[in-house]
């Protein structure tokens, strides 16, 4: 059994990437192999809208025809047997590296029919993890929620299932006497991260035991 995590933060060992290293460890604890690739690792674009995977009877129908840096990746995701991504938000959506990265794996695998289908050769489960510094009342004040909803939706129409664990109210810094981020109340911050995030580690672990336990099914 392989699971596989993508990080879309930036940072290697912050909020995002904690929580994908416990969801990989609930993974590991059900006997599961395990893989975390840092996006921002790798160089690569986004979609570049030339329809090749849709194209009928063509070599990269349901695939994306461009060979850089993220094919192999693709074979990898082919051959695995739950995904779990994870980004921070950024001006309230998922980083560009993640936005780009998705965009190149689902939409060739998304069909052009009435209704969409999914091209992805099996059935697995999906998670997402989200990390945000503001609050769960800011976030429907923001009106987050329905982006959240779409990231949800496109992995349960091209891999089956999909769940998603928002974190909330993060630690941005590790000093925030260094910064200007008068909004936040550091104290706040910091008995938060003590206190919270715990708990959100402990929801991540959670989510990789259920994706594990689901291949196991």
């Amino acid at each position: 059994m392989k699971i596989i995590a993508f990080n879309g933060s930036p940072r290697k060992e912050w909020n995002t990437a904690t929580l994908l290293k416990k969801a990989l460890e609930g993974a590991s604890s059900q006997g599961a192999e395990t893989e975390l690739i840092h996006l921002y690792d790798l160089k690569y674009q986004g979609c570049i809208s030339c329809f090749a995977c849709k194209k009928k009877d063509g070599v990269s129908y349901g695939k994306c025809a461009v060979k850089d840096v993220l094919k192999p990746i693709f074979e990898k995701v082919e051959t695995a047997d739950a995904v779990i991504f994870g980004s921070p938000v950024y001006l309230g959506t998922i980083t560009g590296q993640m936005q780009s990265f998705m965009e190149r794996l689902i939409f060739p695998y998304l069909t052009y029919t009435d209704p969409p289908a999914s091209l992805f050769p099996k059935k697995i489960p999906s998670g997402f993890i989200c990390t945000m510094g503001i609050t769960e009342q800011a976030m429907d004040e923001f009106g987050y929620k329905p982006r959240f909803a779409i990231i949800e939706r496109f992995l349960k129409m091209i891999f089956g299932s999909a769940e998603m664990l928002l974190s909330f109210d993060t630690l941005q810094f590790d000093d925030y006497s260094k910064v200007v981020a008068t909004r936040f109340d550091p104290v706040q911050k910091l008995k938060r991260r003590k206190e919270i995030f715990p708990q959100d580690c402990q929801k991540a672990f959670e989510m990789g035991v259920r994706l594990a336990a689901k291949e196991k099914v």
